[in-house]
């Protein structure tokens, strides 16, 4: 019955979700086949009324659910009975504080940031996404300043050795690329596939963009 709830969750039918955990209360807490829970995949999938239906069916919200949700008070409680969690990797294999910055969570993330968490913990997964490329994802700057004042590599490479810089540079995100740029982000740094942010720009049709990123010296 798992399989029918998280075909229920990504098609968003909060509905049948509340049914399905009805006739069998412990679905509230089923996880799919990479490990999340049933509030992750359901935050995964961008459908926040079956996140709502969850939680009012009782699914448990951890400390990896807590970050996504933008929960203070549940993670303050879950650090304080036990502080070396927030080192800890979800079964999906994502950290905390990426999960809180991805979602724009700029309280959990800061409070996970603050409880000790590792902005530079690569997730256990192939994404191999830091907190930084969690946060340039999210597109939310005051993220992207937190976990850089937490010591997060500007340059930091994740799966085929994208960038944050390639976020900016797909995307022509100027106060992104400029604050990158302030502590060190490096435009002409390239991927595995030996493109730049700067090439990214140009195949994007940011031309006037790719000329401004171009000019700037790492």
């Amino acid at each position: 019955m798992s399989h029918a709830l998280f075909d229920a969750i990504k098609a968003g039918k909060a509905d049948e979700v509340r049914e399905l955990i009805q006739q069998d209360p412990a679905l509230k807490d089923a996880r799919d086949g990479s490990g999340a829970s049933a509030i992750l995949v359901a935050a995964y999938n961008m459908k926040p009324e079956v996140v709502n239906a969850l939680i009012e069916s009782g699914a448990t919200i951890d400390l990896f659910e807590a970050a996504v949700l933008g929960n203070v008070d549940r993670i303050h409680a879950i650090l304080a009975a036990a502080p070396g969690r927030v080192s800890e990797h979800a079964p999906d294999g994502f950290t905390a504080v990426a999960l809180a910055s991805f979602f724009g969570q700029v309280a959990a993330a800061k409070a996970l940031i603050a409880s000790g968490a590792d902005v530079t913990a690569a997730a256990k997964n192939p994404l191999k996404v830091q907190a930084l490329h969690a946060a340039v994802a999210g597109r939310n700057l005051e993220i992207v300043e937190a976990v850089l004042n937490a010591g997060a590599d500007p340059n930091a490479q994740q799966q085929a050795g994208f960038r944050p810089m390639h976020e900016a540079g797909t995307n022509a995100n100027r106060k992104l690329a400029e604050l990158l740029l302030a502590r060190g982000g490096d435009p002409t740094l390239t991927s595995d596939d030996g493109k730049s942010a700067i090439d990214l720009a140009r195949e994007k049709g940011h031309t006037e963009f790719a000329d401004w990123l171009a000019s700037q010296k790492p």
